[in-house]
């Protein structure tokens, strides 16, 4: 290369460069120029950016063939754009790959932006987040306990979960959801999982209220607003909520879920409310949010630490989530994230506030992990950084394993969670994840750090669980010992059972020696018997209830985020007494 470029090369990478000096009357030695340390340092910083960008690529290379859906992933340091690309496709059906200038459906990402925007309304003094949301949605029911905006905002609100309640009252998984229907099956509701302020449970209810609140306030829609107010002062002109499941979005990404005998499927859901969710981005859009969150260029610095100040329950128990955010840390590191997960779309948008590292990745197939993708990429560029912070595995006896096998029940959340030994390890039935035991009766589940931890069970005393996830309200389990309902017991629990609150009847019956239950518009349900009147089924636990004299006057369903939900025992059309 001759000398003169050679130097123009390092001043454009932000170098200098000098010729060695002579000794006096010229005789002195060379060094050559491939051994000099300038040069072994261009080379390397030259080098390393690629390296990296290598090593993000061979993360994603199972998603990067023409046959197969996608991601688009984009990295910025201290807001400068480092790395942008797109593997697989965003249309198998036109042969269109995807780009970083693709648009997806984000799902619950979206949330942050709500949030956003009652925190706007809230600088103005338009309302307060200690406000009853009763001021603004009356049609909301009295639950005799006050839910304010800040219940909403941190998941502390203790509504049913939206999407369940529409599903048991007909709604199929491909059928049109609207802010009315979601308002329809809210209003009805006469019970709440908890009371506010007591639990943390992760919902979508609050998020589509939440939107409502910010329309009847500001008088724009969430939609209207968001733009005006976010996404144009932020030069985020890809990004915009979707109110019209019809409406055509170019470069949009359609989704896919598998298909029973392989291959793909379309999986896009079918959504006319938003807040919650269904808002449209790309990665570059969402890599300017994430900056707004170091410098608070839109809001200001007060309003975005709002947004990074963790919830809490009334006992000051600190939640993890704060405006629609989720508020962590990753082997060490401070995080703040959100992912979605909606049809089949799956994203993740990740910061680490401190290196000032912002990471999204958003994908169109539902078996595909971009949560997991975000931290691997996260260790490309912060690996020096970073923690161990995994317990270690420790070795337990299979026979130990096999006495913690079993039914159990929560009091609190009226979940049932099943658990057997398969191939050596401990695991939920149906659940491929392995529990690792990491001593003291407590156990990982893979590679999580949520603890699932066994009592020792005490004399005439059913065995104890408790399991800690992500969130801090421990929920505590107990060893179903009621004996399994025999067969020619099971004709008793048929019958009809009308609910009020999803305006459903539904019908149980005895199917190939187990009950099944059904309501219109729904494929038929089987339950599994767990012990006495308690059995479960893919919409969670149904347990059957009894009068005082002993007969069966009704039913409930629960799952983690819609609990308790009664429906009462009809015969000849009359409800049971």
């Amino acid at each position: 290369m001759p000398r003169k470029l050679l130097v123009s090369s390092f001043l454009f990478l932000g170098l200098t460069f000098a010729p060695a000096s002579s000794a006096a009357g010229g005789g002195g030695t060379v060094t050559p120029l491939a051994s000099r340390p300038e040069v072994v340092r261009a080379r390397a910083a030259a080098t390393l950016p690629r390296d990296r960008h290598k090593q993000v690529d061979a993360l994603f290379a199972p998603w990067s063939g023409k046959s197969t859906p996608g991601c688009a992933v984009g990295i910025s340091r201290d807001g400068v754009l480092d790395y942008a690309r797109g593997y697989g496709m965003s249309d198998l059906e036109h042969d269109v790959p995807i780009t970083p200038r693709t648009l997806f459906h984000i799902a619950s990402i979206s949330k942050q932006f709500t949030a956003f925007s009652i925190g706007l309304l809230a600088q103005e003094g338009k309302l307060s987040l200690d406000d009853d949301i009763r001021e603004y949605l009356p049609e909301m029911p009295d639950s005799g306990k006050t839910i304010t905006i800040a219940h909403l905002l941190h998941h502390t609100n203790g509504l049913r979960e939206q999407g369940q309640l529409l599903n048991l009252a007909g709604w199929r998984g491909d059928d049109l959801y609207t802010e009315a229907d979601i308002l329809w099956a809210l209003t009805r509701q006469r019970g709440v999982n908890f009371a506010p302020g007591t639990e943390i449970v992760y919902g979508n209810a609050a998020y589509t209220l939440l939107a409502v609140i910010v329309r009847r306030v500001s008088g724009k829609s969430l939609k209207a607003f968001a733009d005006e107010r976010i996404f144009k002062p932020l030069g985020m002109s890809d990004t915009r909520f979707r109110d019209d499941h019809a409406e055509l979005v170019p470069r949009r990404a359609s989704a896919y879920g598998t298909r029973e005998g392989g291959g793909w499927k379309l999986s896009i859901p079918n959504t006319d409310h938003y807040g919650s969710t269904s808002l449209l981005t790309t990665v570059g859009d969402l890599l300017k949010w994430k900056q707004n969150l170091l410098d608070a260029r839109v809001g200001g610095q007060a309003l975005v630490a709002s947004m990074l100040t963790s919830g809490r329950l009334n006992d000051g128990t600190v939640t993890g989530y704060g405006g629609g955010l989720h508020l962590g840390d990753y082997r060490g590191l401070r995080t703040v994230s959100h992912d979605g997960m909606e049809g089949g779309y799956r994203t993740e948008a990740v910061l680490f506030p401190d290196p000032r590292l912002a990471i999204v990745a958003l994908c169109n197939g539902s078996t595909i992990s971009p949560t997991d993708l975000t931290r691997k990429v996260a260790e490309v560029y912060l690996g020096e950084r970073m923690k161990d912070v995994m317990p270690p595995a420790v070795a337990l006896p299979g026979t130990e394993l096999s006495a913690l096998a079993g039914n159990y029940w929560s009091p609190l959340t009226d979940e049932v969670v099943r658990l057997e030994v398969k191939d050596g390890a401990l695991r939920q039935v149906g659940v491929p994840t392995a529990f690792v035991p990491i001593g003291n009766g407590a156990f990982r589940p893979g590679e999580s750090m949520h603890v699932w931890r066994f009592s020792e069970p005490a004399a005439d005393a059913p065995r104890e669980l408790s399991i800690q996830d992500a969130w801090p309200t421990t929920r505590p389990f107990i060893r179903v010992t009621s004996p399994m309902p025999a067969d020619s017991a099971l004709a008793s629990f048929a019958g009809q059972y009308r609910s009020d609150e999803v305006d459903m009847t539904y019908t149980v019956r005895v199917a190939d020696g187990k009950l099944a239950i059904r309501w219109p518009r729904r494929d038929e349900v089987v339950l599994d018997a767990v012990g006495g009147d308690r059995f479960v089924g893919s919409l969670g636990t149904v347990t059957f209830t009894r009068a005082a004299s002993g007969g069966i006057d009704g039913l409930t369903i629960s799952n983690r985020r819609l609990r308790r939900l009664r429906a009462e025992r009809l015969e000849g059309g009359v409800r049971v007494r």
